[in-house]
């Protein structure tokens, strides 16, 4: 099983402990599956909404980690209805691999359901970047790290935040940390990136599908830091 450079990009930054971590849109399983190896947290939560998905990760899951030292559960149901009250202990969210969009509406219905608890969650939209941070700022999170990842061509942001602000960063609305680069490639990469999406923007503002000046105003502001 080999990982993509995103979802081992992910893995990656997971070094905190937690007593659960959800692989959420888990698709076929990749991204928990090499948790589990590493015993990543003591209870790994496979989730996807799409049976036939989650009867082969089951399967899988079955043949391959019999006697895994890490807990392993397996959940057929909506992001938005996780049953976070059933499992004690500091909880990871992962959603990856689904538009902006529908990640606000999950985050959004787990913080309504669940204001009570330390949640972290760590995010990769596939579109929507920009609104899903104004709907984390607006819900008040933190952010513990981010990284801009170049991929087939696709470029991705990782966010990684929390419900604990008061101990995290602030999240900025462009990215704060994406643009500080350490190499030469990551510098290429980033400039691409700004130019992409600022590209995209002005397209949207020229065909008149939306007002997004605001959006072109602030990316124009970023400035690519070298360290």
């Amino acid at each position: 099983m080999k990982l993509s450079k995103r979802l081992k990009q992910i893995d990656q930054m997971i070094t905190a402990s937690y007593e659960h971590i959800w692989d959420c849109c888990c698709d076929h399983g990749f991204l928990g599956a090499s948790l589990l190896n590493r015993q990543a947290a003591n209870n790994i939560h496979f989730v996807d909404i799409v049976p036939s998905l989650m009867s082969e990760v089951e399967s899988k899951l079955q043949r391959f980690y019999p006697n895994s030292k890490s807990a392993w559960h397996t959940h057929c149901l909506d992001v938005a209805k996780l049953p976070l009250e059933q499992y004690s202990g500091k909880h990871l969210i992962i959603i990856a691999g689904v538009g902006g969009d529908l990640m606000m509406h999950f985050i959004s219905e787990i913080r309504r359901r669940y204001s009570n608890l330390a949640i972290d969650f760590l995010l990769c939209p596939v579109h929507h970047q920009f609104a899903l941070r104004q709907k984390l700022i607006e819900l008040e999170l933190g952010l513990i790290d981010e990284v801009l990842l170049e991929e087939n061509d696709r470029f991705y942001e990782i966010i990684y935040v929390s419900t604990k602000a008061e101990e995290r960063k602030t999240i900025a609305m462009t990215g704060s940390r994406i643009w500080h680069c350490n190499s030469e490639q990551q510098a290429t990469s980033a400039d691409k990136y700004l130019s992409a999406t600022l590209n995209h923007y002005r397209r949207m503002q020229s065909g008149n599908s939306a007002d997004v000046q605001h959006i072109i105003n602030a990316y124009s502001e970023v400035k690519l830091e070298y360290s």
